[in-house]
């Protein structure tokens, strides 16, 4: 075979092979920006919000000590703890649970443990705020009133997000509906959306004392509770196909 012929056939093989097509990063980038973006796409996001009135309250109780030594102190906290819960076991309407519980030492102006100070805590709760007012009044004998948190009950948070979801709903496909026919489109379908619960905004703690709500010196006065309202909202988000 010549030089000639040997080219002319490896020539005519290479025009014979297929060809890769290799793509930059700016032209694969260019390509799935094209892809991506279909035309006739709007995003949207629509909220719907509710004030609940708050169906649940929290009343936490304290006792402070100082002692000379921690066990001394731990034996005297613990006898206040059992006592407050075993003056609230058995008030229907209302649980009781030990709250936060600390000691620390007290230094001099040397640095040395001159004492030692102690806090426990027996938290209130209940959906009866006459039950729980009253309990509370009869255990400042044995403890402090702390402060006092109401909030919204799952089951009474789950009743309104359920109620505002379908409100918010159809508010995202009002303005679906009406944005479609703004932009000269007879209709849209819906390509994804998400609904989110924020959950309920709690009511900030009200700190009270026992002279505040009103207890007589045997600690037989209920205080006053009145509770306020929570804001449940539900956001609706995604994008629709205007056709």
């Amino acid at each position: 075979m010549t030089k000639t012929t040997a080219r002319a056939l490896a020539l005519a093989l290479a025009c014979t092979m297929p060809v890769a097509l290799t793509l930059t990063p700016a032209m694969a980038r260019a390509q799935g920006v094209m892809q991506s973006q279909p035309s006739g796409v709007l995003s949207l996001n629509t909220q719907s919000s509710a004030e609940v009135p708050q169906d649940v309250v929290n009343i936490t109780m304290f006792y402070e000590q100082e002692a000379s030594d921690p066990s001394t102190l731990t034996a005297t906290l613990n006898q206040r703890a059992d006592s407050a819960l075993q003056k609230a076991r058995g008030v229907a309407g209302v649980t009781a649970r030990t709250g936060s519980y600390s000691i620390f030492p007290s230094t001099d102006r040397d640095g040395r443990i001159s004492a030692w100070r102690g806090r426990t805590e027996v938290v209130l709760e209940s959906r009866d705020f006459g039950a729980a007012s009253k309990l509370a009044g009869q255990m400042t004998s044995i403890m402090q009133v702390g402060n006092v948190q109401f909030s919204l009950s799952p089951e009474a948070q789950r009743a309104a997000e359920q109620k505002i979801t379908g409100e918010a709903i159809r508010s995202f496909r009002d303005q679906a509906a009406s944005s479609a026919q703004a932009f000269g489109f007879s209709g849209y379908s819906i390509r994804e959306v998400n609904v989110n619960h924020s959950g309920a905004m709690p009511r900030p703690m009200m700190m009270m004392s026992a002279r505040a709500m009103g207890a007589d010196a045997k600690g037989m006065a209920p205080m006053s509770l009145e509770a306020g309202t929570s804001t449940v909202t539900v956001n609706v988000s995604g994008s629709v196909q205007m056709k």
